[in-house]
């Protein structure tokens, strides 16, 4: 008796089993993992400090000495490595393959929290953490251009509001602004200006400092009433700072302001940063590089690289929405292109050798 009797003799079984496996191979088609390479994305996480001015050695025994105590206590850390350059120190965390990314993140947050009161009292921020391995490419990037909108604005419209809506999509582990820097006014100090005028470096720090501040004014009150006083010291003009007195000349005792000792403009906090997008504009020739703030979008270890993308292209119209119409959101890498050719290939091998088994199957059992 062959193996394929029981098969010929039941043709309604056998067109129901076969049936009931077609059925099963779909639903499972649909599961199956989609990425570049096999997945082996070990759980990793980035933590990163700045302290401007600071030196590597600075750096290193200051910032990133304290934080690899404290990180050196989390469970299933296998590999830990840090770097310190001028005025930012790395410190990158490998964790076991079967570690859930989201609790190792809140270890180490614990950890930061634990570490805040070793690190130096001056640092201009606690140290931040991101869900994405450094050395694995992004998934995505966005540009942000406009004709009207200046791209410091186009800079903290994009961190303030795109970035942290981003950020929020399931599978995304980090969402990088570049292109430029956070709107600031830079007051560039004449030596030659200081000198004639008997003023220091850190005598016009201080002016500036206490000029700029939000701090509470207290109150009026009498026996039945109580009046609150409500004002902003901040200011954010380059022409709000040139009045303010920055100290005394010795010699005259006259006021010396802050216009007198240099110039004061309207910029950004780094200005060498930079970013360009290569794009058909419609007042120019195709291909015209244009000024573009850039979002660089990383997926966490583990998520479907097809999945993310999609779910961040649907939440596009959400997202231009939340900006002004005369900034343009376009896409400018999407490394799932040459992922999903692959997967259309595969799609069609699928079908061609579904097609071949059912005419053998046809042809040999008739």
């Amino acid at each position: 008796m062959h193996l394929s009797a029981p098969f010929i003799q039941r043709p309604v079984a056998t067109s129901l089993l076969s049936l009931a496996l077609l059925l099963a191979g779909s639903v499972a088609y649909s599961l199956l993992p989609v990425a570049s390479l096999p997945d082996v994305d070990f759980p990793v996480i980035g933590v990163s400090a700045g302290l401007p001015g600071a030196s590597p050695e600075t750096m290193a025994s200051s910032v990133a000495t304290p934080l690899e105590r404290q990180f050196g206590r989390i469970a299933g850390v296998n590999q830990m490595t840090s770097s310190s350059s001028l005025g930012s120190a790395s410190v990158n965390l490998q964790f076991d393959i079967n570690r859930n990314i989201d609790a190792a993140a809140r270890d180490v947050q614990a950890s930061i929290n634990a570490a805040r009161s070793q690190l130096p009292s001056y640092l201009p921020q606690n140290p931040n953490y991101r869900k994405a391995n450094p050395a694995e490419a992004p998934i995505l990037i966005l540009t942000l251009t406009s004709d009207v909108v200046p791209k410091s604005q186009i800079y903290d419209l994009a961190n303030s509001i795109l970035a942290q809506k981003i950020s929020q999509i399931q599978g995304v582990g980090q969402v990088f602004v570049g292109g430029s820097s956070s709107p600031a006014v830079r007051v560039e100090l004449n030596p030659m200006q200081l000198g004639s005028n008997g003023v220091g470096l850190d005598t016009v720090r201080v002016a500036l400092a206490g000029a700029n501040a939000n701090r509470p004014k207290g109150a009026f009150q009498d026996a039945a009433n109580r009046w609150q006083i409500g004002d902003n010291d901040q200011i954010f003009k380059a022409s709000d700072y040139a009045p303010i007195i920055a100290g005394y000349n010795p010699k005259t005792g006259a006021p010396v302001r802050v216009s007198d000792l240099g110039t004061i403009t309207n910029s950004v906090a780094d200005i060498r940063t930079a970013g360009v997008s290569g794009i058909n504009t419609p007042t120019g020739p195709p291909g015209q590089l244009k000024d573009a703030i850039l979002l660089v979008i990383f997926k966490i270890p583990g998520a479907n690289v097809i999945d993310t993308v999609d779910s961040v292209l649907a939440e596009m119209p959400r997202l231009k929405a939340a900006i002004p119409p005369t900034i343009t959101i376009n896409v400018a890498v999407d490394r799932t292109t040459t992922i999903r050719s692959s997967v259309r290939d595969v799609e069609i091998s699928l079908m061609i050798s579904v097609i071949l088994v059912v005419l053998v199957v046809f042809l040999f059992l008739r």
